[in-house]
């Protein structure tokens, strides 16, 4: 819960200035006629109903278990994350590409361009406000991780969304501020729809690896080797347990996982003992684990598991766990 509400909290802030921005963006653009501005007050509009996206995902997310979902709800927020790559590259990167393309067609020298500075300067106060509270957030989740890694591996697409989409929100300013600038100094205010073309490769770039790591985790993602680790661990310590043969995980949800494990148990035990060997377990892991939300315990032999194992690994290509 503690992790829910501080990604709700970096959502929360980037809302705010981004709705903030977008009606100063389009303000700027209405009275100065700037392809570049227009394109930054779609990008901060995009990014406003993105956040909105993300709660609701967030909020769709926590609802429990039932008879037409018995594992839980928790991959919704991964599918509203999907939804909000898409509306990135369809709304974002199209719509400023469009805009581009029509003043370079069609150019219009820029009126009141101060009034532009004015709000591209506030805009990058509000949005690296916005970048410090994720950056921050980001920086805790991460811990020694890489930062590419960290991405990679991250079960959590709300915190590093709303990064990505402020770190392209920084860029695509940078951008709007050359284009704007370089096409009053030189005359040429082609320069401006250039740079809104500029702002929608930068949106389209952003759009298709938030939307490849949302499919990863749509698909089904395992959890960590070290998370993998320690329920071999806690499951090897019961006294009833001969041995652990190994594990599979998957990821419902950022802190929902499912596990199966394979154990062999002591060849004296009772079907009693054995059901109360996994009581035992299911409880250590509860307290030590409740990111272990469901658990499945299937008896099996050494061998038995190590020819499953090593068809899924050569399947995929991989070592087998």
């Amino acid at each position: 819960m503690a992790a829910h509400g501080r990604s709700k909290k970096v959502i929360y802030a980037a809302l705010a200035g981004n709705l903030a921005i977008a009606l100063t963006k389009f303000a700027a653009a209405f009275f100065t006629g700037s392809s570049a501005m227009l394109s930054e007050g779609v990008h901060s509009l995009v990014d406003t109903g993105n956040g909105g996206l993300l709660l609701y995902g967030m909020h769709r997310a926590t609802r429990p278990p039932d008879r037409t979902h018995p594992l839980g709800h928790g991959r919704e927020l991964y599918f509203w994350s999907f939804i909000v790559a898409l509306l990135v590259f369809a709304l974002g990167a199209g719509i400023s590409f469009y805009e581009g393309v029509v003043h370079i067609m069609a150019p219009e020298p820029i009126a009141n361009v101060r009034v532009n500075y004015v709000v591209l300067g506030l805009s990058f106060l509000f949005e690296g406000s916005s970048w410090l509270v994720a950056l921050r957030e980001f920086h805790f989740e991460k811990g020694s991780l890489g930062w590419i890694e960290a991405v990679r591996l991250s079960k959590d697409p709300s915190v590093y969304t709303v990064l990505f989409e402020d770190s392209a929100a920084l860029l695509g300013l940078m951008v709007a501020f050359a284009g704007i600038l370089a096409a009053e100094l030189l005359g040429v205010p082609e320069l401006d729809g250039a740079a809104s073309i500029g702002i929608g490769l930068i949106l389209g770039a952003t759009a298709i690896f938030l939307a490849r790591e949302s499919k990863s985790l749509l698909l089904g993602e395992p959890a960590s080797p070290e998370v993998q680790k320690k329920v071999l661990t806690i499951a090897q310590q019961d006294q009833a347990v001969q041995r652990v043969n190994g594990a599979l995980t998957l990821h419902m949800g950022p802190h929902e996982i499912v596990a199966a494990l394979s154990i062999e148990f002591e060849d004296h035990l009772s079907a009693p003992e054995i059901e109360a060997c996994v009581e035992r377990i299911e409880a250590r892991l509860k307290e030590e684990m409740p990111e272990i939300t469901r658990l499945f315990i299937k008896p099996q032999t050494e061998g038995t598991w190590e020819r499953r194992s090593k068809a899924m690994a050569a399947a995929a290509g991989e070592e087998p766990v």
